[in-house]
């Protein structure tokens, strides 16, 4: 399970690397994982549109069994 979800990070990181961010898995259960979003992605104003509609769609089509995903600080 950690290899997809990396796998689906990997799909994703390029973009938010082109911005100045980067994302971190931290944790995962079968149903949620928990990331953290790191440098420009921080105090990004549409970071939360970020996680929801690229980072946890992007992991969704890899496990689609996770419910939801969840950024820590």
């Amino acid at each position: 399970m950690k290899e997809k979800i990396e796998k689906a990070l990997d799909e994703i990181r390029p973009f938010l690397q082109s911005d100045g961010g980067n994302i971190e898995l931290i944790s995962f259960t079968e149903k949620e994982v928990k990331v953290r979003l790191l440098g420009n992605c921080i105090s990004c104003t549409v970071n939360q549109m970020t996680l929801k509609n690229g980072v946890e769609m992007t992991i969704k089509k890899h496990l689609p069994e996770i419910e939801k995903v969840t950024s820590v600080e």
